[in-house]
Order: C-alpha cells, then sequence, then structure tokens
C-alpha cells in the first residue's frame, strides 16, 4: 500500500467557513453566535468536496490511503477561548469522522485539539478520547505554539503537555507537531511559521529528556522535519555539546520526518540523512503549494514521484510508503489488519 500520512480538509463545504466567520463575529456579539447545529453539510456535499479533489488526486497519483485531518491554517487555536476552540474542534473532526465513513477504504482520521493560549492541555482529553473510542481515529495532530505566532506556551518537553502525552501513551497513537495560523506579521503561515515550528519543535525534543518518561511516544515532525535534516551536522554538535547521547539514541526512536518536502534534491537529502526507517511519506496534497512546477512540469506536491524517483532500495521504498506508517501508527496498521490488508 501507499500510506500518505499528512492529508488536511482543505476543500470542506463554503458552509464550514461561513459557520466560522458567523463563530468569530459572535465574539463580539453573542447575538451573532451560531449554534453547532446551524451548519448543515450533506453526505452529498462531502462527497462532491473528495471525489474531484484528494480522492481524485490520489487515485491519479496511486495513493490508497490518507490520514485525514482538519484544515491545519483553519484550527487558528488562538481565535477566541477554550469554549470557542471546543466548538470548532467538535464540528471540524466530525466532519472528518464523515468523510472516513463514506470513504472507508481511502481516509481515516486524525484528530485536532481544542487548544487554546494559556488554557491547560488536560481540557483536550475528552475530544481526544471521543475522537479515538468513538470516531476510531489514528493520530492527533498537536500544536505547539496556540499563540499563533508569539510562543507562549512552555516547550514540549515542559510537564505542561503531560496530560496529553499520558493519554497518547494510553491509547497507541502519535502526534504530528502542527502549528496553525500566523498571526505575527514576521512569520508567512505556510512559507515561514509552518517551517520554523518544525524545526522549533525539533530543537526542544533534543534538548530535553523527554523521551526518558515517555518511551513509547511517537512525534511525526511534518514538512520533511523543517531545517532539521539539512542541518543535521549542526543539530549532532549541538546534542554533544549538551551531553546528551547521539542523535539515533536520544530521538530517532521517537521522532519521525514526513515527505512534504517539494522538490527531489530536497526529498534526496531526506532520504540521505535521516534513516529511512524514520520518514514516513506524505503529501499534503491540495495544501500549502499547489501550484505546477515548470522546471517539471508536474504539481509540486505530487511527492510520490520524488520517493520513486530517489536512490533507495525497494525495501527502503515500501518502508516509507507503508511500513513504517503501520509502525508508528499502530491503530492504522490494526485497522488495516482487520480489512485483511
Amino acid at each position: 500500500m501507499i500510506i500518505d500520512i499528512h492529508g488536511h480538509y482543505t476543500t470542506a463545504p463554503p458552509a464550514l467557513e461561513a459557520w466560522r466567520k458567523r463563530q468569530i463575529a459572535g465574539l463580539h456579539d453573542r447575538a451573532l453566535a451560531p449554534s453547532a447545529a446551524e451548519l448543515r453539510i450533506g453526505d452529498d456535499e462531502l462527497r462532491e468536496s473528495i471525489a474531484s479533489n484528494q480522492l481524485g488526486k490520489m487515485r491519479e497519483r496511486g495513493i490508497d490511503l490518507t490520514v485525514f485531518s482538519p484544515r491545519a491554517s483553519f484550527m487558528a487555536h488562538h481565535i477566541g477561548d477554550f469554549e470557542t476552540s471546543a466548538a470548532w474542534a467538535a464540528i471540524n473532526n466530525e466532519l472528518c469522522h464523515r468523510v472516513s465513513r463514506l470513504f472507508p477504504d481511502s481516509f481515516v482520521g486524525a484528530a485536532m485539539l481544542p487548544q487554546s493560549p494559556g488554557v491547560d492541555p488536560a481540557s483536550c482529553i475528552p475530544e481526544l478520547e471521543r475522537c479515538v473510542k468513538e470516531y476510531g481515529f489514528v493520530a492527533i495532530n498537536l500544536n505547539p505554539d496556540p499563540s499563533g505566532g508569539h510562543w507562549t506556551s512552555p516547550p514540549l518537553t515542559d510537564r505542561h503537555w503531560y496530560s496529553v502525552y499520558e493519554k497518547m501513551v494510553e491509547y497507541d497513537i502519535p502526534a504530528m507537531i502542527h502549528v496553525s495560523t500566523s498571526c505575527n506579521a514576521c512569520f508567512h503561515t505556510t512559507g515561514a511559521h509552518y517551517i520554523n515550528a518544525d524545526t522549533t519543535a525539533f530543537m526542544q525534543l533534543l534538548s530535553g529528556d523527554l523521551f526518558a518518561d515517555f518511551p513509547t511516544l511517537k512525534f511525526v515532525i511534518p514538512h520533511g522535519g523543517g531545517a532539521a535534516p539539512y542541518h543535521w551536522g549542526r543539530y549532532r554538535g549541538l546534542a554533544q555539546e549538551m551531553k546528551k547521547p547521539l542523535l539515533q539514541d536520544h530521538l530517532l526512536d521517537n521522532v519521525f520526518f514526513d515527505t512534504c518536502v517539494y522538490h527531489q534534491p530536497g526529498i534526496d537529502l531526506l532520504t540521505r540523512v535521516i534513516p529511512v526507517q524514520n520518514v514516513l511519506f506524505a503529501s499534503e496534497m491540495i495544501g500549502a503549494v499547489r501550484g505546477i512546477d515548470p522546471e517539471t512540469g508536474h504539481h509540486y506536491d505530487d511527492t510520490r514521484r520524488y520517493i520513486d524517483a530517489a536512490n533507495i532500495t525497494p525495501a527502503e521504498r515500501h518502508q516509507i510508503y507503508e511500513g513504517n506508517a503501520r509502525r508508528v501508527y499502530p491503530r492504522l496498521d490494526a485497522l488495516l489488519a482487520a480489512k485483511g490488508l
């Protein structure tokens, strides 16, 4: 199988964004605030939003299954308070669940958490549990910066986050470390804030000893790991100066990288520097970069082409496309095994 572990519902019906605008307006005038019941999106609308978009591209590119979560830039945890985020997360997670029910062979859910700046992450546990127990989701997205580019939360190694980690271990689910919209004018959301966050998360994990407390905890750092693979020597050297173990011992049993890197040289570097067992196939299609590369004539986010062309063995290619995903996402593996796959 070819499993894409990084998909977002970027093509949701327009009614979703319209509801969100009303929710935001309601923060200033309660009379304008909508109820969740006022959002009505039928199954036919969901099918239409997926069939010619994500599903169509999956079939064109030969991708079998996508781990599907709410649109990252829509999470916008900095807007409103916890109640705002809780209502918004529940709606988005339910839509992803409905997509996975309509197309059960092609999509499986990953949850957005109702994070809010300054609020204990333990407040996210009920939504996390609902998504795992009721929806069968196989992962979560964890935003290390709910403030939207101002970085007011403690590092990921701080006990501030432990309640979420405990649930991740209990349910044997990984977290993709994924920020949302930047409200800091210095950081373009997808071109800077996302990549900054990937790099920042990696350095936080390097600096601490989180996995001594949670030896089975698993994180996926998206977008190829930000700057980490490109500056691997720097990070090996910093770890050495901090008297940390070698990176393969310190982090690589727990930290993984996806292939949302949108040119061949980038994938070539990723697969040379990072052990193949730590690289998972992903495209984030119809996401941050939707255009066609004039140098190749193909979509930038058609990442399968890069993996197929990489100088790796067939066994390594299988690891990237399927084996690593089934190992890092045990609930996904169990779901596939139950179908005889």
